[in-house]
Order: C-alpha cells, then structure tokens, then sequence
C-alpha cells in the first residue's frame, strides 16, 4: 500500500532564499563605501582619486575635499609621513605589492587612529603601473592590546628589577651584618680575654692551670679567675661569676677582680676580702636605689710549704658552688662552707671559711655552674656535682694540667646541653717521686661529707 511521505520541506526556505537575493541584491558601490575598512585608490603619485566612505568617517573629512586635492600621505601623522616616504612606497615601488604595515591616520580633530595598511599597484595590459588601491584596516583594538601587554610586560620587568634589588640588597645586608657580627664577636672576644689573666704566674711549689668556655660567642660571659701574689710567701687566688650577661656583666666582672685583687693587699683573710667586696657592690648598686647587681665568688690565700711540697689552703665562699679536692687516693672531696650568701644583696652577710692542706700530687679545683648545670642524656637532666666528683675519680691523671685536660673535653661533649660560659681553675701540689703523704683537712684527714648540701646556684 503506498502512502505519502512524512519528510517535511525545509523550514524557512523561502525565508532563507529571500535573504540570499536580498544580499545579491545589494551595491557594489554601497559594499564598498560602507565597507567595515577604509579603501583608497590613488595615482601613482600618491594623489588621491578616490575613498570610501568609512575612511572618510574615520577622519572627518568631505570627499570633495580629499579627491585630487591630497596625497595619500596628507592622511598620516608626521611620522607616518616618513615612513611612508622613506619605506613604504619604495618598497611598494620595488615590489608591486605590500601588506600588514602599520601606520597611524590623524584625523581633524587631531586624534590619532592606528591601522594595518595593505597596498597593490595596478597595471595595464601592457604592464605599465596604473594607480594604487590601498586597504586600511582599524587597528585601534589591536593597538590597545599591544599597549597593554607592553605595560604588562614593563611592570614584569620592573617587579623582577625591583626583586632584584631587594635580593641584593638583602645579600648586601646580610653581608654586612655578617661582617658587623664578626666585628662584634673579635670584640667581644677581647673584651672576654681582657676579664682573664692571660697566663697564670708560676708559682714555687705549686703547679696551676686553668681554662674559660664560651658557651656562645655572641654573649659576652660573666665568669671570672685569677691567680697573683700577696707577699713573699702567700698567693691569693678566686673564681667566681657575677649576675647578667653581657655589657653590664663585664662592668661588674672587672670591678669584682680589681676590688678583690685590692682587697687581699689590705687584708688576706679570705672572710675578709669577700667582705670588703659585698661592701662595695652592695653600695654601688643595691643601696643606691638601682638595679641590684651581685656575684658569686670562692676567695682564698696559697702558702706552700718548700719543706714539706704541701700547700696549705684557706678559702671562702659567698653562694658558690664548693671548691672539690682530689685527693692521690683518687677520692674527690668537697671543701664546705656552708652558709654563704650571694656577695652584694645584704649589707652585713655571713661568710664562712674553711682549711685544707693539699698533699703532694693533690689537686684544689674551683669551677662555675656552667659545668654542673649542664644539660646531658635525653632526658637532659642536670650533670651535677655527684657526676662531677665520679669524674675526677675516674680520670687516671689529676694534675692541675690533666685534669683541666680531661674537664675541657668533657665540656666540649655536652654540645647545646652546655648553655652558659664555664670557668675552670685547678691549683695543686706537685707530685713528689716516692712520696705517698695522706691529706689533710684543717689538720685532719679529709673524708667525703656523708650528707652533702645541695650544690648553690650560681646567678644566671
């Protein structure tokens, strides 16, 4: 059975064949005047013989004022008049064809207009050049484009110039600050030296040695020693650490071994001198109303005995940890004198004093809280004075020399566990060949306190 096709006609077909003659319908000429580019046709010239509409819309000019009245280059600015002049119609001349230069318009009102320029010479049929048709397409967008990337690109180069001022700049900062911090640590470093005998003296019948770590160059330290003569048979000597670090701790330091080095001339007595010293800081600074400044500090008088090789010790402490004697039976023992206050807090404090007699091949060491305070292990508890006396009684040579030796690498192991500057100072009786003399303390031997008091913290 045969029935009639379901495919439908086209939609809008008549439509669309009406639009299609309607465009085959439209001027050539109109095409051309209102054309969405600027067209020209000049002599060879230059002389213009004919423009369309759009051209003359973009510059404000009336056709009867441009057709064979102006040159082609009457329409470009100054510059583009050279160009023109000087590349573009040589060329056009040499090559018979030219496109995509860019040249700039300049209407009546004076504003400028860029475009994209084309051109073509046209020959007759004997192939003699006849006029020129030009193509002028508004480049205005494309030129705002360009401007626009040539900021972005001028501001990229000025961020990346500008960052790289600030990198050398900084390079330069960093130089000089560390140039300035090398400065400061050789400074400080003499500072510190300046504080510190720069050797110990010899002394007859006595061998001494001593040894200061800075826990950091940056920091100038407080920790103090010295060793000098009283008489003709008696040498003073102490150790100690004042409050602070830096400036004013170094003010303080120096005032503390020059009044304590002038008080042991006036009065030996160790009580004495430490006395004198708490007078003196105490006045400077607490009494006067400022901030209170103090130290710690062991004092004591050295008279060895040619006779015997002994040296006989008379010490005092104000708030510092105990000196430590190691005998020649390898036992550490420490000298107590309970009961001393810091030195300059109080007006009227209490010091005590103690004896002891160093056997020949016995050591006296005095030292700062920086090593007792270490920080070791991984649960970086204190190092002690407990550890510090099984130390010295391991270590296989006590002299003065040995020992300071064998304590400057063991502070040397505590790395970053060592936090403040130490000072060291061991003084000892030589060694006679042959001789095996018992210690001494006060006249009797020594022994190990079976209660010591917990060691006095020194002032940070």
């Amino acid at each position: 059975m045969g029935h009639a096709s379901s495919e439908p006609d086209p939609v809008g077909a008549d439509g669309t064949d009406a639009a299609f003659s309607a465009l085959l319908e439209d001027s050539v000429e109109d095409l051309y005047e209102h054309a969405p580019c600027g067209y020209v046709s000049t002599l060879m010239d230059g002389t213009l013989a004919k423009a369309n509409a759009t051209l003359l819309d973009w510059l404000g000019l009336r056709r009867e004022d441009v057709v064979g009245r102006m040159r082609f280059s009457d329409l470009l600015t100054v510059g583009g008049r050279m160009y023109h002049e000087t590349h573009f119609a040589p060329l056009l001349q040499m090559k018979g064809e030219i496109s995509g230069i860019a040249l700039e318009l300049k209407a009546t009102d004076g504003t400028r207009m860029p475009v994209l320029v084309s051109a073509v010479v046209k020959c007759g049929s004997a192939g003699e050049p006849l006029l020129i048709r030009t193509t002028l397409f508004d480049a205005r967008d494309r030129r705002a484009y360009e401007e626009e990337l040539l900021r972005g690109r001028k501001l990229a180069e000025r961020a990346r110039g500008e960052a790289e001022n600030a990198r050398r700049e900084a390079e330069e900062a960093r130089r000089a600050s560390e140039a300035d911090r090398v400065r400061l640590k050789d400074a400080m470093a003499v500072l510190q030296q300046s504080l510190l005998p720069a050797t110990l003296p010899e002394v007859p019948g006595l061998e001494a040695a001593s040894y200061y770590h800075t826990a950091s160059p940056d920091r100038l330290g407080g920790d103090f020693y010295d060793l000098f003569p009283i008489d003709g048979k008696r040498w003073g000597f102490f150790l100690g650490d004042v409050c602070g670090k830096g400036p004013e701790a170094a003010a303080l330091t120096s005032l503390t071994r020059y009044t304590l080095r002038a008080a042991a001339l006036h009065d030996p007595d160790p009580v004495a001198a430490l006395t004198t010293l708490n007078t003196v800081l105490y006045e400077r600074y607490t009494a006067a109303g400022g901030d209170p400044r103090y130290c710690t500090a062991v004092y004591g008088t050295l008279e060895p005995d040619p006779g015997t090789g002994r040296v006989h010790v008379q010490l005092a402490s104000g708030g510092h940890p105990p000196a430590l004697v190691v005998r020649t039976d390898g036992e550490p023992v420490h000298v107590r004198t309970p009961g001393g206050l810091l030195v300059g807090i109080v007006p009227d404090p209490r010091f005590t004093a103690a004896t002891t007699t160093l056997a020949p091949g016995d050591t006296l060491l005095l030292y700062t809280d920086g090593l007792t305070e270490a920080r070791t292990g991984p649960d970086r508890a204190l190092y002690g004075d407990a550890a510090l006396r099984e130390f010295t009684r391991t270590v296989p040579d006590t002299s003065p020399s040995a020992l300071i030796g064998s304590l400057s690498g063991l502070l040397e192991s505590f790395g970053e566990g060592l936090d403040d500057d130490t000072a060291l100072l061991a003084l000892g009786a030589p060694a006679r060949p042959g001789a095996d003399s018992p210690a001494t303390s006060s006249g009797a031997p020594a022994t190990a306190d079976p209660c010591p008091a917990p060691a006095t913290k020194s002032p940070e």
